[in-house]
Order: structure tokens, then sequence, then C-alpha cells
């Protein structure tokens, strides 16, 4: 046993001093040379011994160079029992400016491997058709007026599979700007060469008369590309990649000042309303128009609010209009959509005037108008109006020549008559004022079985001609909800908040407005019942 373990410690102190002395030959190479500002280049140190990663110091590189990912690897081959092994790093770079750039020499334990002179030329300079990848870029006009609708195209050519990669937004000042639709993915052949693109569309409106410069966007991401030490067998690794697109410059010219309303500047402009002739309306009774403006190469918002006037006894409940942007074969197109609820407030013919939007056409150079026109509408009176009373209404019959005077002697008489017979018993008994007490007692706010009916039912149509008949049962007097603002102003504002709640798509909780009603109705009673009160003959005999 003693003499085996004396060649074993023989055998390992002999390969000690081999082992230190391994590593013998430091090599650097690139895959390319020159090289396109903005393009990486693979960077290649192999040494012939197993080391550890952080053996190679690459800080050298980080004043020339943008250092981006770097991998390590490792092999032992085994030949005629002759082993090597070896490391490799792999490092990607990309050059910082144009010109001549050196990559310094690596040191590890004493060996050095060979600088390398790597020329960095324009990107410009190499033709597209050579490259792997490169982007176009395209604006719709090199001039448009402010407000204008501007279509910016970017397209990415990839020659190479894609693994990711981040396309920049244009930085453009003074601006609007923002992506329209999904990317498109295509295939095209440049040069005999087949590429894939990858297309993304911007629209750009323009806030401001001048220059406007379209920075060029860039483009930053991984391909996957066939390894230059793949030897026999075809291996593929990932790759950094950048490319910068062109700049452009578009003229913006002002808005004309002959120009009046609105500024909307588009290819085409029309109004639309889907509009039935002959319908029959009443009273009381909402009239929903769905209104939509569009206009072709615009943005929805460059879109104006619409004006729509009505005839004084309407009153309109619209809603907040709807706007929205879409390409349609190819093209952008803003749509405005209002829906309006006018309600009529007595019956009679109506005429709903026509509806104008001006806008600028640019290749005519001109101010245009899109119009709707006018409406002519019948409304009769609400189906449910109350019956007039006639006991209030009907006048009274006038009395004959012969038959006047006597009727009225009678009449003044008895007048006479019971007030001396009040005012004598006045001085007699101490007197009571009933009538400040009736007056100033507080009023119930029950509602008129009707009113109440449609209160609980939720009917504001219901409601408001119950109110009608309300009013004209206190005041005696017809009246059209038109009229009960000059009658009862507090009852016609409620009222139009219980129209504006109702005919509004936002959901709106009316209980409240309905016992506002109810209070301001019996206020109203109040103080009518104290007028007549003030009124009254008999009042102003109290002493």
């Amino acid at each position: 046993m003693v003499k085996l373990r004396f060649p074993f410690w023989l055998l390992l102190a002999t390969l000690l001093p081999l082992k230190a002395l391994a590593l013998t030959e430091l090599q650097a190479s690139v895959d390319k040379n020159p090289v396109s500002q903005g393009e990486y280049v693979a960077l290649t140190v192999t040494a012939d011994d197993d080391l550890q990663s952080q053996a190679l110091d690459t800080s050298a590189l980080l004043k020339d160079f943008i250092v981006g990912r770097t991998s390590v690897g490792r092999s032992t081959q085994i030949i005629n029992f002759d082993t090597r092994k070896e490391t490799r790093w792999q490092i990607l770079l990309a050059p910082k400016q144009l010109g001549q750039v050196t990559i310094p020499a690596f040191e590890i334990n004493g060996v050095k491997s060979n600088p390398i002179q790597l020329q960095v030329v324009d990107s410009g300079s190499q033709p597209q058709q050579m490259k792997n990848l490169f982007l176009r870029t395209s604006v719709s006009s090199d001039e448009a007026y402010v407000g204008q609708l501007l279509t910016y195209k970017v397209k990415l050519y990839l020659a190479v599979d894609l693994q990711r990669g981040v396309l920049s937004t244009p930085n453009i000042e003074g601006a609007q700007i923002k992506q329209v639709g999904d990317d498109k993915d295509s295939n095209e052949i440049v040069n005999g060469r087949r590429y894939r693109v990858i297309e993304r569309t911007y629209s750009i409106v323009a806030d401001n008369p001048g220059k406007l410069m379209i920075n060029g966007v860039n483009f930053s991401g991984d391909v996957l590309m066939n390894s230059p030490s793949s030897g026999m067998f075809s291996f593929q690794e990932s790759r950094p990649v950048q490319a910068q697109g062109d700049s452009l410059v578009v003229t913006i010219k002002p808005i004309p000042q002959a120009y009046v309303g609105d500024w909307l500047v588009a290819d085409l402009v029309a109004l639309q309303e889907d509009w039935k002739d002959n319908q029959s309306y009443e009273a009381g009774q909402p009239i929903t128009r769905n209104i939509t403006l569009l206009a072709s190469n615009a943005d929805d918002t460059s879109l104006p609010d619409l004006h729509i006037p009505l005839p004084a006894d309407m009153r309109s409940y619209p809603d907040k209009p709807v706007k929205k942007t879409y390409v349609r074969n190819g093209q952008m197109v803003a749509k405005l959509t209002q829906t309006i609820a006018i309600v009529p407030a007595k019956a009679g013919d109506y005429t709903l005037p026509e509806i104008k939007v001006a806008w600028w056409n640019p290749h005519l150079n001109q101010e245009e108008y899109a119009t709707l026109p006018a409406r002519h509408i019948k409304v009769k009176p609400a189906s449910n109006a109350p019956a007039p009373d006639l006991s209030v209404a009907t006048p009274q019959a006038v009395p004959t020549a012969h038959g006047y005077w006597p009727l009225a002697t009678a009449v003044f008489a008895g007048l006479w008559l019971l007030t001396l017979g009040l005012w004598w018993r006045a001085r007699k008994t101490p007197m009571v004022d009933a009538h400040r007490e009736i007056v100033t007692a507080p009023q119930p706010t029950v509602a008129a079985p009707s009113l109440q009916t449609a209160i609980d039912n939720d009917d504001a149509a219901q409601v408001l001609n119950a109110l009608i008949r309300e009013v004209a049962t206190i005041t005696g007097k017809e009246l059209s909800l038109g009229q009960l603002a000059s009658i009862a102003p507090t009852l016609a504002e409620v009222a139009a908040q219980i129209q504006s709640a109702h005919y509004s798509r936002a959901p709106t909780d009316t209980a409240p407005l309905y016992q506002i009603l109810l209070q301001a109705l019996a206020q109203f009673r109040h103080q009518y019942s104290q007028q007549k009160q003030q009124k009254s003959p008999l009042s102003s005999l109290n002493p």
C-alpha cells in the first residue's frame, strides 16, 4: 500500500504547475467591420483555459462603446487523450461615435489579446437592402392648416426574426399625436430581398402655425441571428438591434382671416339625421333627435359642438355628445353623435330651424357648410290634457237692458245691509281676527289624488299634466306648461328640472324633485289664497 501512494502524490505534484501555466493564448474578434452607427457588433474574446466569468475586465470599453449583454460559455474537448479547455466571452457593443474606434487589448494572468481597429460609418451610407433591419417614415402632406389632421406612418423592415422590440412615439412639440388603430403585419420585397414589415399609423394635429418638426422614431429590440462560431452546426443567438427613422418638416398655415365660425378643416363634412316625416307629436311629450356630424380626414378632438336652434315654446334637453375617430377604407373619419330631447309646451305648428356647420376645404381653399334642412312639425294638444272647468270658464249671462238696473239695485242694497250689520256687531262684541288665522294657517303638502298617483308611478309627463290641472283649479284659469312661468315661476322652474331629469339618459333620482314640487305647489296655493283675501271687498271693512 505504501508503494502505491508514492506515485499518486508524485503525479499530483507534477500536474499542479501545469495547471497554473495552462492559459497560453487570449484572442479577440468582431463579427463585422465596418459597422454602422447605432448598430451592435459582437465582440468575442476566447481564452484556452477554463476561467471564471469575472476573469475578463471589460470596463475599458465604456469610454467609446455602449456595452450590452455579455454571455460566457465554456467547452472541453478530449482528442487522443489530449484535453483542451476553452472559455469564451461574447460582448455586444454599440459605438458612440463615427470614425475609427479602438477596441483595447485585454489581459488575463499576464496573457494579452490583440487590439482591434473598428471602423464606424454613417447608417445612411449603407444601402437599405444590405441591412437586416431599417425604418421608413412618411407623412401625408408637407403642408397643412392649424387643426388639420396629418397621417404619419412608420414602417419597420425586418430580414431576421424579431424576438422583442420597442418602437418609440414620434417626438413633436406644438402638436397633438396619437396612434390610430393596431399595427399591421405584412411582407414586402425590397430589391429582391423579402422583409417582414410592421406598420404603425399616427395622427398629428398641429396647434400653431409655422414649421413643425417631426423627429424620427427609434426602434430598439432583439433579433435572432446565426452565431458566427457555430461551425458546421447552425445555431442562432439573440442580438440587440437599433434603428433610427428620418426626421420630417411640415409647414403649418394659420386659420384664414375670412373664415367665420368654429374652426374645422377636413376633406369632407356632412350632417345626418334619421328623421321621419308625418310623425304625430303631442304637447308635453318629448321629440328625440339623433344628429350625426361626420368629418373625413379629421380627428374627433377637432369637431365643434352642435348649435341647435329651437322655437320659443320648446325646451331642449341635450345629452353629452359622443365623439370618436375610426378608420374607413384607409382614411380617418371623425364622428360626433348628439341626442337631444325637445319638449313642446303647447300645441301648434312649429318649424325646427336648419342646422349649419361651417368647415374649411383645404383642397379648394374655401369655406363650406354642412346643413340639415328645417323640419316642419305639428303638435297636437296633450291627449290627457284637463278639460275646461265650465263652472269657472263659462261666462255669466248678461242681463237685458230692462232688467239690469233692478238687479244691480238689489245687489247693492243687500251688500249695504250686510255691511251695516257686521259693523254693528263689531261694536258690541270683541272681534277675533279669524281671517288672519285662516290666512296664516300652514298649508298641507298632500297632493291631489291624480298628482299623487302620477308621482307614485314616477311618470313625469303625467305629473306635469296633473300639475297644470292643479294650478288651473287654484287660479280658475286654463293654462299650458309654457304659461306656467308667468303665473308661478317657482313651479315652472321645478317642472323644468323634472323634465330635464326625465328626458336625460343619465339616471336621476326624481323623488326629491317631486317633494320640492309638492312644497312649491302648497306655497303657491297659500300665496294665491292670500292674494284673493286681500282683494276681497269685505276685508277692507274690518275696523
